[in-house]
C-alpha cells in the first residue's frame, strides 16, 4: 500500500476529485492549507499589488493498494496541471498496514 499526498491548486480540486472517482478512488481526505512558495514577486491586479509568498492550496491524502498507485498519480498529474508555477507537488510513501475500525479488517481489505 502507498500513501499519496498531493498539494494542488484549489481551482483544480473539483477536476482532480472527478478524475479520482472515475478511476474508482472513492475515499480520500483533503483540507485547505497555506504554504510558502518560491515566487517572491507580488502580482498586480487593478493597480493593487498582492503578496504571493503565502499560497492557498488544497492538500489531499490518499491511501491506495499498489495496483492503483500509477493510475492515481497519473490522474492527479493530468487534471491538476496548468503549466504555470505553483501547480503543486505529489509525495508518495509506503504504508505498513491499515485497519478499518468498524470491521477490524486490515491490509488491502481495509483500503478497498
Amino acid at each position: 500500500m502507498k500513501k499519496i499526498e498531493a498539494i494542488i491548486r484549489k481551482s483544480k480540486f473539483d477536476d482532480v476529485k472527478e478524475a479520482l472517482h472515475q478511476i474508482e478512488v472513492n475515499f480520500f481526505t483533503y483540507w485547505d492549507v497555506t504554504g510558502v512558495g518560491n515566487e517572491k514577486e507580488g502580482h498586480v491586479y487593478r493597480g493593487i499589488t498582492y503578496s504571493t509568498t503565502d499560497i492557498q492550496r488544497r492538500y489531499l491524502s490518499i491511501v491506495v493498494s499498489d495496483p492503483f498507485l500509477e493510475r492515481t498519480v497519473e490522474a492527479i498529474l493530468k487534471t491538476a496541471y496548468t503549466g504555470m508555477v505553483g501547480d503543486g507537488k505529489i509525495f508518495i510513501s509506503d504504508i505498513i498496514d491499515t485497519y478499518r475500525i468498524r470491521t477490524k479488517e486490515n491490509g488491502t481489505d481495509a483500503v478497498n
